[in-house]
């Protein structure tokens, strides 16, 4: 048996067990007697989850192929300190439910909410509010499909020696279909064995990295010969200043409230203890994780110290470290990662398609309208339609992969936050303020990506969250209070 052979098992494994869930949920989605009650299971799978399926599908979601291979090969180039930066990560779990969790559940509940859209639609009283968020949300997501597509189908290429179209074919058509069959009940359960896989891949090659540099303090030892600050807060030459952490801090740490594909969790578990057990399993697992992955990366730089690139640290380390059987293991983590960010935006893309829009202003909102097959129908062909876009797309790839990856996330974040976050607390948060804060938040983000105005080493994300608060918050004493059932509260 070759060494391709050998890696390419545990993939085909993991693969299969994908389809096989995908299965399974649609059999559970199909006992739905209504339309509504399909819509309910197959866009947040009935409100059931558990604390360790939430947790482990909201780490899932979360964390993307930058968490495997960008992120440690940057962490590859500035040591320790880049570990360091990555831990602020470490509350997204936590963040997310405890600011949005019940809140948001609540309120999901008692407007019938089942989709993000739902909540902003029952909340602000707009149509405008939700074409502009549902145009939003299908635009900066097939943009980040498009950059993870392609981010794994070179990382298996690189692992593999199989060709790129090959990867691609591997894991783009498993995670449309089994995302088409299975709805939402398909995709937690799959983040769940995904987030499994990602921790088993990341202990692995750390251990290999530990032992192939002759322990931890040996390793440290190398990167102090090496360069100094490798070992140090701030990272060689000062790269890590603290305008930039504050930079990441309000990407990472604030900003994940305006991810719909996590926020989108809140509105699934079944009930006070599942969300508090998810907020302790799952803060533990993403710090795990991330400090494995990234120390890994940094570790890495002892044992291969001459790497052209970064981003050539983890297939190094991989190749080289690893045996095939581990290698393949390794690469099932990666695509783990990459199948579960994709799932839950093409599942949300097909959502504001179906849900919001079509059933919303096609039907007038009545979904029993249409039988639950013919909705069962139309949910497939358009999470395979999306899913095709972005799979031929990727096909001739373009460059800057990981700019127009953070470009859709910061622009998820200048859309969502605010109407999200202050929709929740605030009283006399009205649709002039969420309209403004959308329009002025994706127009400043667009302008200062497009633009590069100095900002020292602050993120784009900074300012454009500035500007979209105060839009908000101008919009909405300017505006016309919302007479809805938010204001009895």
């Amino acid at each position: 048996m070759t060494a391709n052979s050998e890696i390419m098992i545990p993939v085909a494994l993991y693969l299969v067990l994908s389809f096989a869930v995908a299965l399974w949920a649609r059999k559970k989605a199909a006992a739905s007697s209504s339309s509504q009650g399909f819509l309910e299971d197959y866009f947040i799978g009935g409100r059931s989850m558990g604390g360790f399926v939430l947790a482990m599908t909201i780490i899932a979601s979360y964390t993307s192929a930058s968490s495997f291979v960008g992120g440690p090969g940057v962490a590859y180039r500035l040591g320790l300190s880049w570990v360091l930066l990555a831990m602020i990560q470490v509350p997204t779990t936590f963040l997310t439910l405890g600011v949005l969790g019940k809140r948001f559940a609540m309120e999901a509940r008692r407007t019938n909410s089942v989709t993000l859209t739902d909540f902003l639609r029952a909340r602000f009283k707009s149509d405008t509010v939700v074409v502009l968020c549902s145009v939003a949300l299908l635009v900066f997501f097939m943009a980040a499909m498009l950059a993870q597509f392609i981010g794994g189908a070179r990382l298996f290429q690189s692992v593999t020696g199989y060709p790129y179209i090959v990867g691609l074919v591997l894991f783009g058509i498993t995670v449309v279909v089994y995302t088409a069959i299975g709805g939402f009940r398909a995709v937690v359960l799959t983040d769940a064995i995904q987030g499994m896989v990602m921790v088993v891949a990341v202990v692995v090659v750390l251990m290999a990295v530990i032992e192939a540099g002759g322990g931890m303090e040996q390793c440290v030892a190398t990167l102090k010969s090496i360069d100094p600050g490798l070992i140090t807060p701030t990272g060689p030459d000062n790269a890590v200043p603290q305008p930039f952490i504050l930079s990441f801090w309000v990407l990472v740490g604030l900003g994940v409230l305006g991810l719909p594909q996590t926020t989108q969790r809140c509105m699934a578990y079944r009930d006070s203890r599942a969300m508090h057990d998810a907020m302790i399993i799952g803060t533990l697992i993403i710090g795990f994780m991330i400090l494995c992955a990234h120390l890994a990366g940094t570790l890495g730089r002892a044992v291969f110290p001459n790497l052209p690139a970064g981003d050539l640290a983890m297939p190094t380390l991989i190749v080289e470290l690893l045996s095939p059987t581990w290698a393949g293991v390794f690469i099932a983590g990666p695509l783990a990662a990459i199948m579960s960010t994709v799932d839950s935006m093409l599942l949300l893309a097909s959502a504001a398609i179906i849900k919001d829009l079509y059933v919303h202003y096609r039907l007038k909102g009545d979904a029993s309208r249409m039988t639950p097959v013919s909705l069962r129908r139309m949910s497939l062909i358009s999470t395979a339609v999306i899913g095709l876009m972005v799979f031929f797309a990727a096909i001739e790839p373009p460059d800057l992969l990981v700019w127009i990856n953070l470009f859709a996330f910061g622009g998820l974040e200048a859309v969502f936050l605010w109407p999200i976050v202050l929709g929740l607390y605030w009283k006399r948060a009205n649709a002039t303020g969420a309209v403004a804060s959308i329009v002025v938040g994706c127009g400043t983000f667009f302008a200062l990506s497009i633009l590069k105005p100095a900002m020292g080493v602050r993120h784009a994300i900074v300012p454009t969250t500035l500007a979209a608060l105060i839009a908000f918050t101008v919009g909405t004493y300017l505006g016309k209070p919302v007479l809805a059932d938010f204001d009895k509260r």
